[in-house]
C-alpha cells in the first residue's frame, strides 16, 4: 500500500527530491491545499462577517479534532495561535511572579530554550535545567521536580533533538497546583506521531503542540490545551481574549472563562483551515495515529538496519527501535554529521540537522523505494 497519492501536489512539485525529513518540514497533502482555497474563498464571499465563520465554525472544529486526538475531556480547553511561542509568553504572564523558578531540560526546542535563556540572563526568571541525555533523565528531572523549589516546570514530551520520549508526564502532573507548580508539556514532536492520551491529567497540566509536524497542516496552527483555574488573566493577552463580549465598557479588561483567555489578537485562520481539511482527510482515510505508525514504524526499522550497513553505522542511535512510544524519525550522533547533511544535499536528498546530530525522518509519503534509495546515497558517502 502507498499513500503518496495523498502527497500527488508537493511530490509533483519537487520531482527529483528525496524528502527525507517528515519531522521537521512535514510535506503537505493534497488536502492542505483545499483548505487554503476554503481560507481564501470563505473571507471573499464573508468579508466584515469572516470573523462570525472562523471563530464560530472553523475554530471549534479544529478544537473538537485536537480534543479527539489528546482524549480531553472538553474541546474548549484548546486555544489556537500563530507560534506556541506566543503561547508561552502569554503562559509566563498568567503565574503573577515576580521572578518565577522555572525548571527545564537541556533538550528543548529554540521557542523555549532561546527565551527562557533571555530571561534567565535579564533577571526575569531563574532557571535550572536536567541533562537530557542518558536513560536516567526521566528519573532525574522527575527528581527535581518533586523537590518543591519551582513555580512551572517545563519538558518536552518528545525531545527534538534526540527523539526520546519522556514518560513521567503523569508524575508532574501530580505536583501541579493552580497556585503552582504549573506543568507545561512541549508536545510538538510527539502530537500526531505517538498516542497522547491526557485524560487523566487534563486538569492539571498544559500542553503545547502545532500543525506544523505530523499534523501536516504547516504553519500557523499551534494550540494550547489550558486546564481550567489555571492563569485566569494573562497580562499579555489580546482582543480574542474576550471575543465573545467585545460591548465591555473602556477600561474593562474581560476574559474568556475557557481556553480563549489565553487567546492573542488577529492572526492569519488559513492554517487553521489546513489543519481542518487534512484531519477531515485522515478520518476519511481511516487513518488514526496509530494506523500511521503501523505503516511508518516497519520503514524506520529498515532503514536503520540497512544504514547501520553503510558509513553512517559508526554514528550512535540516539533513539533505537527498542524504544516505544518513539518519535518519527532517527537521531544519528557523531562528528561527520554535518558533512553527512551535505553530502545528502548533493545528491537532492532533505534531511536535518542539530548540532552534531543527523535526524532522518519519515511519513506517509515514504516506502521502502525510498529507504532504498537513502541508503544507495548512504552507501556511497
Amino acid at each position: 500500500m502507498s499513500f503518496k497519492p495523498l502527497f500527488s501536489r508537493a511530490l509533483a512539485a519537487a520531482p527529483g527530491r528525496l524528502h527525507m525529513a517528515a519531522h521537521s518540514h512535514h510535506l503537505w497533502p493534497d488536502a492542505s491545499f483545499e483548505g487554503q482555497q476554503a481560507c481564501w474563498d470563505d473571507a471573499a464571499r464573508l468579508a466584515d462577517h469572516k470573523w462570525d465563520w472562523v471563530m464560530g465554525e472553523v475554530w471549534p472544529e479544529a478544537q473538537t479534532h485536537i480534543a479527539a486526538q489528546l482524549n480531553l475531556p472538553s474541546s474548549d480547553s484548546i486555544v489556537f495561535a500563530p507560534n506556541t511561542h506566543e503561547l508561552l509568553v502569554r503562559i509566563l504572564s498568567a503565574t503573577g511572579r515576580i521572578k518565577p523558578r522555572i525548571l527545564a531540560s537541556d533538550g528543548e526546542f529554540h521557542s523555549f530554550r532561546r527565551q527562557s535563556a533571555r530571561w534567565a540572563e535579564s533577571g526575569a526568571i531563574e532557571l535550572e535545567t536536567v541533562d537530557t541525555d542518558g536513560a536516567a533523565f526521566t528519573p532525574a528531572f522527575l527528581q527535581r521536580a518533586q523537590s518543591g523549589d519551582h513555580d512551572l516546570i517545563f519538558v518536552s514530551h518528545v525531545m527534538f533533538g534526540s527523539g526520546r520520549v519522556f514518560d513521567g508526564i503523569e508524575q508532574l502532573a501530580a505536583l501541579a497546583r493552580p497556585e503552582g507548580p504549573w506543568v507545561i508539556i512541549d508536545g510538538y514532536h510527539a502530537f500526531m506521531a505517538i498516542d497522547v492520551d491526557l485524560s487523566k491529567v487534563a486538569d492539571r497540566i498544559f500542553y503545547l503542540a502545532g500543525g506544523y509536524k505530523y499534523a501536516m497542516a504547516g504553519e500557523g496552527a499551534c494550540f494550547l490545551h489550558a486546564p481550567p483555574g489555571y492563569g485566569a488573566r494573562p497580562e499579555n493577552t489580546g482582543w480574542f481574549a474576550a471575543f465573545d463580549d467585545l460591548a465591555l465598557k473602556p477600561g474593562q479588561v474581560g476574559y474568556a472563562k475557557d481556553a480563549r483567555r489565553f487567546a492573542g489578537a488577529t492572526f492569519d485562520p488559513s492554517g487553521l483551515y489546513r489543519f481542518n481539511a487534512v484531519q477531515r482527510m485522515l478520518k476519511n482515510e481511516g487513518l488514526t495515529v496509530a494506523r500511521m505508525n503501523a505503516y511508518i514504524d516497519p520503514l524506520l526499522g529498515s532503514l536503520a538496519a540497512e544504514l547501520d550497513e553503510t558509513g553512517l553505522g559508526s554514528a550512535r542511535l540516539l533513539n533505537p527501535g527498542i524504544l516505544q512510544p518513539r518519535a518519527r524519525f532517527l537521531a544519528l550522533e557523531s562528528p561527520r554529521a554535518k558533512a553527512w547533511q551535505d553530502a545528502f544535499a548533493a545528491n537532492n536528498v532533505v534531511t536535518d540537522l542539530r548540532g552534531d546530530v543527523l535526524r532522518i525522518g519519515l511519513g506517509l509519503y515514504h516506502d521502502e523505494d525510498d529507504i532504498t534509495q537513502l541508503c544507495d546515497v548512504a552507501a556511497r558517502l
